[in-house]
């Protein structure tokens, strides 16, 4: 059901796509699905290029055809597609699941529009229940960490446990940038723009999966179909 939900947010998606758009494409489970719709039309005869928000997508898109440049190429983009872990009426979203989320956010600022494909099960009152990607510089990382806690005493979390995320092994997972991701048990976020600001103001916080006021909209993919969810 979930896969069917996902590809009802990718095709809807793909309506939003024009012509000799630059687009971000967005890294998980949802977007590799818009990325192989987006090949078909490419194969079709759309001309689009696309920028990558993670080494996987990168040879995903390479691999099917679409025409893909560094974003250091670029001056800005119109439009980028991607997925979410969460997301609240606001549309603030939590994002990091894949560890991509300071590609993914640099793609996001540089865009005109931000659009997130999702299906029902990443919609929530309240951020929080999904634990929130940290990527951490490797130097001081445990000195980083306990300023984390510190840090966030204030904002209500001063109990929320976290933990490094590992790859396969008993060895701690790297992000495409080489950086380490702490996942932040929060439970609930009561003031997820508090939190991101928080967060900003530790040198050895790289960046951190709060998305907030990046979306523009959210295709929520269902069985049947999909439904728009724009910003309240």
């Amino acid at each position: 059901m979930s896969d069917i939900a996902k590809r009802n947010a990718a095709e809807a998606a793909l309506k939003l796509v024009e012509p000799d758009m630059i687009l971000g494409l967005g890294t998980g489970s949802t977007a590799a699905i818009f990325v192989r719709l987006l090949a078909e039309r490419v194969k079709a005869g759309l001309k689009i290029v696309g920028t990558p928000t993670s080494e996987a997508t990168d040879k995903l898109a390479r691999s099917l055809g679409v025409r893909i440049v560094a974003p250091d190429e670029l001056e800005r983009i119109d439009l980028t597609i991607d997925g979410a872990d969460e997301f609240d009426p606001a549309l603030n979203l939590i994002k990091g699941g894949g560890a991509a989320l300071l590609r993914e956010k640099i793609i996001a600022e540089a865009s005109d529009r931000m659009v997130v494909i999702a299906d029902a099960g990443k919609e929530v009152k309240s951020l929080g229940a999904f634990p929130l990607p940290i990527e951490v510089n490797a130097f001081g990382s445990e000195l980083t960490r306990r300023r984390i806690h510190h840090h966030i005493a204030g904002l209500g979390l001063g109990s929320a446990p976290s933990s490094w995320r590992m790859a396969t092994g008993e060895s701690l997972l790297h992000t495409d940038g080489g950086h380490l991701i702490l996942d932040l048990s929060c439970g609930v976020i009561p003031d997820p723009k508090a939190l991101g600001e928080a967060l900003d103001d530790i040198p050895g916080v790289v960046e951190h999966g709060l998305f907030i006021g990046y979306a523009e909209q959210v295709i929520v993919g269902e069985v049947d179909g999909a439904r728009v969810v724009r910003r309240r």
